[in-house]
């Protein structure tokens, strides 16, 4: 019975990963398709290869995700709380920075090694393939690079308290952050993109000259580590 328990929360999860990939990669396509006329209208065969690994992501994303989960909710593995009172309410937005900050820290530095020729050949390529990038590549990638993404928040819920509507946050904050980055266009404002905390956060124009470039801007939500390493570019002028 654990093992099917087990199974079920697998299939649940990788269902919920698959319906989140496409009702917010869906969201944001049908935007640019407004926002920005004939963005993608070439790009039929590319969108549906984008979708295609996508969905295989979803199915790796779903297994650490959906063990977890059980584990949570049958033997209270994690540190996911529910109970508001377990920690002082100061700590709930702290916490949702820790794990962006965590994730961020891991994605920087795991994304910068397989752009090593070697690595990026064998796992990478994929991803970058997307020439250029849209809403729907968020998640285009080879198994061994979604694996090394998947294990991320199912690690963090072992190590860093976080009450489970601040989890939710976070997974929000990296599903639309994750989906807009690759739309080609900047969506936020340019007065947002142009300021002191824009300067330090990661949008679509500063993704997108990582696609253009390859070897520069490697960060997923923060500029910290681009900065400190001195493999920040700027922002693409083409977003």
């Amino acid at each position: 019975m654990t093992l099917l328990a087990i199974l079920v929360s697998v299939l649940s999860m990788t269902a919920i990963v698959a319906a989140r990939y496409f009702a917010s990669s869906g969201l944001f396509a049908w935007i640019s398709a407004r926002r920005v006329p004939g963005i993608h209208d070439k790009l039929g065969p590319q969108m549906r290869r984008e979708i295609r690994w996508s969905l295989v992501s979803a199915a790796i994303f779903g297994i650490p995700a959906g063990v977890v989960a059980w584990g949570w909710q049958e033997r209270g593995w994690t540190r996911i709380y529910e109970d508001w009172s377990a920690y002082p309410l100061w700590y709930a937005p702290v916490s949702v920075i820790l794990y962006l900050f965590a994730h961020d820290t891991w994605f920087y530095w795991t994304h910068r090694w397989m752009h090593r020729p070697k690595v990026f050949r064998k796992m990478h390529a994929v991803h970058h393939a997307s020439r250029p990038p849209t809403a729907w590549a968020a998640m285009s990638f080879h198994p061994y690079e979604a694996l090394t993404g998947a294990v991320v928040i199912p690690a963090l819920v072992f190590l860093v308290p976080i009450h489970v509507a601040m989890l939710g946050v976070v997974l929000a904050v990296m599903t639309v952050m994750g989906v807009t980055n690759h739309m080609g266009w900047e969506m936020f404002p340019r007065r947002l993109v142009h300021s002191k905390l824009g300067g330090w956060l990661i949008t679509a124009s500063h993704h997108q000259r990582h696609h253009e470039e390859y070897r520069c801007n490697y960060g997923l939500y923060f500029r910290f580590w681009d900065r400190l390493c001195g493999t920040d570019r700027g922002l693409s002028p083409n977003a």
